[in-house]
């Protein structure tokens, strides 16, 4: 049975730069780059106006790609309070933004995202990038990091969230058919 392909719109959540990465392909594949971006804010601005700023901005790439699921950085602890609440606010917006959309979502850990992408949870940001870069056939590396982040996320979601959704739909189906 053949596989279908899969368009997942990743998120590295951040209030000053938020990297979008919208990623086809099918567990075990490889994938293929469709678009990228890092949707930027001002630091200075109001709180409230900067989340707006990116919720629309995820909708309008929603509406654009057409994705069938969206996957999102889990926020993990950091020392810096401003920068995960932060974090946490962005990836909010994401969840929302895609709620509102009607679609899934499911949130990676960064480790987890890692060992999707290059084998182990312990990657540094350089090498995220250049499995990215490798596994998409890209001909130079997604900048910013943020950018690159989101594609690894998509990457992930794919390659292991896709067998999560088809199992989950194949329950829905079962069900249905009681």
């Amino acid at each position: 049975m053949q596989q279908r392909q899969r368009r997942v719109l990743g998120v590295d959540p951040g209030l000053t730069r938020c990297g979008v990465g919208v990623v086809e392909g099918v567990p075990g594949r490889p994938c293929v780059m469709v678009d990228y971006t890092v949707i930027g804010s001002d630091p200075d601005a109001d709180l409230a106006d900067r989340l707006l700023h990116l919720d629309r901005n995820l909708a309008d790439l929603i509406a654009k790609h057409q994705p069938e699921s969206v996957a999102v950085e889990r926020v993990f602890s950091q020392h810096n309070v401003r920068t995960v609440m932060g974090t946490a606010q962005a990836a909010a917006v994401a969840v929302l933004a895609a709620a509102r959309a009607g679609l899934p979502v499911r949130t990676y850990t960064p480790s987890e995202v890692k060992a999707a992408v290059t084998g182990s949870g312990q990657a540094d940001k350089k090498q995220v990038t250049t499995m990215v870069t490798r596994l998409l056939r890209l001909d130079a590396p997604p900048r910013p990091a943020d950018a690159a982040d989101a594609l690894a996320l998509a990457i992930c979601h794919i390659w292991r969230g896709g067998t999560r959704d088809r199992l989950g739909e194949a329950i829905r189906a079962a069900k249905g058919r009681q």
